[in-house]
């Protein structure tokens, strides 16, 4: 396989990655038919970075590809150094392709004198040179309008659909938003699983603590029934665990979390071990290593996905299509379960 694609009207992709997550790249670039374009990275002994690409990149239409992953702001700073060199090194254009954005919580204000660092981040790439930005799912879709060019907005809700409807029996089964933010698409996924009941947890958050918010009651019937929690992320899992508790305390029968982001900080694992639930269903935006798999534990390749969008951007197809479903020869699988 080649590093670059050669496309139609003399259009060149080339696919280049940073090293916060070499398998996701690879496996994107299988889907995609190309190889990533090698690039030599390394760090200088005061921890700052030096990044070059060992092919010519001029006139390529290039994504840049990163997981943002812990160190967080490593993985960021190496992405914003990647552009750099490529737009030094007239590329055509620049996507920035990335899984899970960081920094994308922190989208208003809460307090006085708090930064708005979803904001933040986009303006670093648009700075950097990115003409556009590629993510999945994330936590506001608003944040589109902080990016003054093209975003390209993913969701693996149609990857996450066709495992839960290949997987468990839905005929007990109600959908619940952990709060009300996430209703919209907690109503989406209740109509594409064919009308089910949708319930939701009124829970409050106190802005001085990070990673907690309190439930306080459900709106909507979960006794007896198999209940689907749909979440953009798990970080912590404090808050997500308290829901699994106040579900079962109300009578659900089982409780199945399903989230895009499966970040795992700090005490997750634990917490979520000790909450009792059927099955943890991610995907793997950020890379979840074998110390932190359970064994109720599935997580599916988001490169499928990434790959499908890429070649959106680059055919210039359409991207919002892919909310229908991923093309035939990009079926997503189960990297471990």
């Amino acid at each position: 396989m080649s590093a670059i694609l050669e496309g139609k009207s003399d259009k060149k992709m080339a696919l280049v990655a940073g090293r916060s997550y070499p398998e996701q790249a690879i496996e994107t670039a299988v889907c995609l038919g190309i190889e990533p374009l090698k690039t030599d990275a390394y760090d200088f002994a005061n921890s700052e970075m030096y990044v070059r690409f060992s092919q010519p990149v001029r006139g390529a239409d290039v994504f840049v590809l990163q997981a943002h992953t812990q160190p967080i702001n490593t993985a960021i700073m190496e992405q914003l150094i990647m552009i750099d060199a490529l737009k030094r090194a007239s590329a055509r254009s620049i996507t920035v392709v990335a899984p899970f954005l960081g920094y994308s919580r922190q989208d208003k204000k809460h307090l006085g004198r708090e930064p708005i660092t979803a904001r933040l981040i986009f303006d670093l790439f648009r700075t950097a040179g990115a003409d556009r930005i590629m993510t999945v799912d994330l936590h506001a879709a608003q944040e589109q309008g902080f990016f003054d060019a093209p975003v390209d907005h993913l969701t693996a809700m149609p990857v996450l659909l066709n495992y839960v409807r290949s997987t468990m029996p839905l005929d007990d089964a109600t959908i619940v938003s952990p709060d009300a933010g996430r209703i919209k698409v907690s109503e989406q996924w209740a109509a594409k699983l064919g009308g089910l009941p949708l319930a939701f947890i009124h829970k409050t958050r106190d802005v001085t603590r990070p990673n907690h918010a309190e439930a306080h009651g459900i709106i909507g019937q979960v006794e007896g029934r198999d209940c689907i929690v749909v979440d953009d992320m798990i970080d912590t899992a404090g808050t997500i665990c308290e829901a699994v508790n106040t579900l079962k305390g109300a009578g659900a029968k089982s409780v199945t979390l399903v989230a895009t982001h499966g970040i795992l900080s700090g005490p997750a694992i634990e917490r979520l071990q000790a909450c009792v639930v059927r099955e943890i269903i991610l995907m793997d935006t950020v890379p979840v290593p074998k110390s932190k798999r359970l064994p109720n534990m599935t997580v599916l390749s988001i490169a499928p996905l990434l790959a499908s969008g890429i070649r959106s951007v680059f055919e210039s197809g359409s991207v919002s299509g892919l909310m229908n479903g991923l093309p035939e020869d990009m079926k997503p699988r189960s990297i471990y379960a």
